[in-house]
């Protein structure tokens, strides 16, 4: 089995993080594997706002809703980066949204979101995707401009804890050949 494949297999989501700084160099990679992602005509329509600020993490770790299993850990990891996307780019041709699915910037994002945990995975590091959070508040909170939307919030560090894998369904449970 390829590296690649195996770091798909074993990356996990982590939600407990070691007081443990990220070096720059880190956190540089990091964006890069942001800056290397896949996009609807390269558009590139990520923005990425990397928090280390402790009271700005607070303030985020209050806009998640009440149960979420990654509420701690935006305090707890040494940073979060807040992937934002700037609106009606991925997904337009002079300026319409010609396919049935409109603004691509979710596809766009998640796999911008998708290459950083995967690097930060690589990299030893551990990191967890959120979404069930008011995403508004969190904006303000990150002073963002109104022609962006916040999609996710990925806090980032040396794993305290890496959770066992989950059931996966088997292949032949997904896949159809030539028709559904």
């Amino acid at each position: 089995m390829t590296d690649w494949i195996q770091a798909i297999k074993d990356r996990r989501s982590v939600r407990k993080f070691e007081e443990q700084p990220l070096s720059e160099d880190q956190i540089q990679t990091l964006l890069e594997s942001v800056r290397w992602s896949a996009s609807w005509a390269n558009t590139q329509c990520w923005e990425v706002v990397v928090v280390r600020d402790e009271q700005i993490k607070s303030q985020l770790q209050e806009t998640m809703a009440k149960g979420n299993p990654g509420t701690n850990a935006v305090v707890q990891a040494p940073v979060v980066f807040a992937l934002c996307a700037k609106l009606q780019t991925s997904g337009y041709y002079k300026g319409q949204a010609p396919t049935k699915f409109g603004d691509w910037f979710m596809f766009d994002l998640g796999l911008a979101a998708q290459n950083l945990c995967l690097a930060a995975h690589a990299m030893g590091l551990g990191s967890v995707m959120l979404g069930l959070f008011d995403h508004d508040q969190a904006a303000r909170a990150l002073k963002m401009p109104e022609a962006m939307e916040l999609v996710t919030l990925i806090p980032v560090g040396v794993p305290a804890k890496v959770p066992s894998p989950p059931k996966r369904r088997e292949i032949e449970e997904f896949t159809h050949w030539d028709t559904f």
